[in-house]
């Protein structure tokens, strides 16, 4: 199979989706009204509301939602071949995500931008928003304790990375100052830093960083977990404008970059896949295609994490109604294109398909998925477009540590605005104070990472296992609640919910399947957290459907008394 041949049948379904459904969406579904007040003008305080424009809040949602999950989850699943991976990430795209995300941002949008998990209080019961809050900071705590350790691994493995990524931090702040502050028009300041960064590239390829061998007590990993941590606190309670914002609309056009070089290099180079469509020879260490592979691939499919940005950060700063339909679908959009040129990378970044069964002799998780994109990816662009191999490896991995940096910085966020608004539910008043919050959020990260992992600060690894099933529930919990809402409104709910049973299915059976695992395997502090996760999505799953056929029996009543 000709690998450009893919490229092109995915990135026009995509843009199919785009164009075609997600407008049908927009405009018979959801309704949307260009008129309407959003909250980012009716709530706006310049911190966390602010209406933005559109092209620069697609970057932050894209790379906030993004992270490194749409390059890891499909370099783990061409173990079992790339056309299961290929399909799912297509169709999950145009008719699962595109929906999920999009609805996310417009549900919370017509509700002061409250989260998803305190919008269900009001949909469903209060009972099923406390669960469902719980089940999202559990989430968000694997999230941000693992996305610490695979940025600190990037760092280390690619010390070339270190400049050029953390001077993205400084370009964003500028940039945030001149074009918010100044008013200066976004060209020229994203020309300029754009053309810095790549600057630094070469920069970081001369003078690469590496940590002192101990410092504190702890080894480099563990160092750069800590910076990190104290770096996402300090970023979580800056003003959005300041430094989330830019940050993540300069890590999109990274994006827009990174993927121009690397399906220009599929299309001039043409390299071949020389995975197999179907892997016959999977490891036995590999768990079964089906129910796995529906949990494996999220980000790039359909993830609930983009739920609790879209209603989290991305509603609060959403300058139109229909501006939705750009940021959400769009959104799911290019992180399907980035998962379309990871599973590329993964299966035709190879010489032979001797040298891809070598890399893929276990299943090995993320270390391999991660290894696969960099080095595969930056082989078919140097191949392709005649680029120096150790910069595109360079330009790869920063573009990794951006990403997950981004979607670090926006999960303590959203972990801040949880604690907060437990606070304002059972009134604990410290708990509302934005630095207390964001004190608890860290602290819990850092006592996952430290306390369960002991000096090396890799306590997130622990339980990152449960994160693809944990991760699909949520996104079946998101897409059920807005369909109880179209339901309210007297509106077709079957766009939600025939992807809300397909994901939810799979997660479930998911869940038991890795449930029995770890128990045989006898990780009982797993069987324990896997079990108080799927019994709290059972309850809210339970309590939702109660409150779907009982909106759905009132919409009937009402109109058989108007007829």
């Amino acid at each position: 199979m000709n690998a450009a041949v893919l490229a092109v049948i995915g990135i026009t379904c995509l843009f199919v989706g785009y164009r075609f459904y997600s407008k049908f969406i927009a405009e018979k579904i959801y309704q949307l009204d260009p008129s309407y007040e959003t909250p980012a003008h009716s709530m706006r305080d310049d911190i966390d509301y602010i209406p933005t424009k559109r092209i620069v809040l697609w970057g932050h949602h894209f790379t906030a939602v993004a992270g490194a999950a749409p390059i890891i989850g499909p370099g783990i699943a061409v173990i079992w071949g790339w056309l299961p991976a290929f399909i799912w990430v297509i169709v999950g795209t145009m008719f699962f995500a595109g929906v999920h995300d999009f609805g996310s941002v417009w549900a919370s949008v017509r509700n002061q931008a409250r989260s998803i998990g305190s919008l269900t209080g009001d949909v469903v019961s209060p009972r099923a928003s406390t669960l469902f809050m719980i089940v999202i900071f559990l989430l968000l705590l694997m999230v941000n304790a693992v996305f610490a350790v695979t940025i600190s691994n990037a760092l280390q493995a690619t010390p070339s990375a270190v400049i050029p990524a953390w001077s993205a931090v400084f370009v964003a702040v500028i940039i945030g100052l001149v074009f918010f502050k100044l008013h200066v028009p976004i060209t020229w300041p994203t020309i300029v830093g754009t053309l810095f960064l790549y600057v630094l590239i070469y920069v970081g390829e001369l003078v690469p960083i590496e940590l002192p061998a101990r410092a504190l007590g702890i080894a480099p990993g563990a160092q750069w977990i800590v910076i990190l941590f104290l770096y996402a606190a300090i970023a979580s309670m800056l003003p959005l404008w300041l430094l989330l914002q830019p940050r993540g609309y300069i890590g999109g056009i990274q994006l827009f970059i990174g993927l121009g070089l690397l399906y220009g290099g599929v299309l001039i180079a043409h390299p071949p896949i020389v995975a197999p469509a179907f892997n016959p020879d999977v490891p036995a260490s590999a768990p079964p295609m089906v129910p796995l592979l529906f949990v494996t691939i999220a980000c790039g499919a359909i993830s609930g994490f983009h739920g609790l940005v879209g209603s989290g950060t991305t509603s609060k700063q959403l300058n139109t109604e229909p501006d939705a339909r750009f940021i959400g679908y769009l959104g799911s959009a290019g992180e399907g294109s980035l998962a379309l040129v990871a599973i590329i990378a993964a299966t035709a970044g190879f010489a032979t398909l001797g040298d891809w069964q070598t890399m893929y002799s276990e299943y090995n998780g993320a270390g391999v998925a991660v290894a696969a994109f960099v080095e595969g990816g930056a082989q078919i662009a140097s191949n392709g477009l005649g680029l120096p191999l150790g910069f595109m490896q360079t330009l790869l991995a920063v573009m990794l540590v951006l990403f997950a940096g981004t979607t670090m910085d926006t999960g303590v966020r959203l972990q801040r605005y949880i604690v907060q608004e437990w606070g304002s539910i059972y009134n604990i008043a410290p708990l509302r104070n934005g630095h207390v919050a964001t004190l608890v959020a860290v602290s819990c990260c850092l006592a996952l990472a430290f306390g369960a992992g002991g000096a090396d600060g890799t306590g997130g690894m622990i339980i990152w296992p449960l994160f693809g099933t944990t991760n699909q529930l949520l996104a079946g919990l998101i897409l059920l609640v807005i369909s109880v809402i179209l339901v309210k409104l007297g509106r077709p709910a079957r766009y939600t919910l025939i992807p809300m049973v397909f994901v939810t299915t799979m997660a479930f059976f998911s869940a038991l399947y890795e449930l029995w695992h770890f128990y045989t395997d006898g990780n009982y502090l797993l069987v324990f957290i896997d079990l108080l996760i799927v019994v709290a999505a059972v309850f809210v799953m339970l309590e939702a459907s109660s409150a779907f056929m009982r909106e759905r029996r009132a919409a009937a009543a009402t109109a058989a008394a108007a007829s």
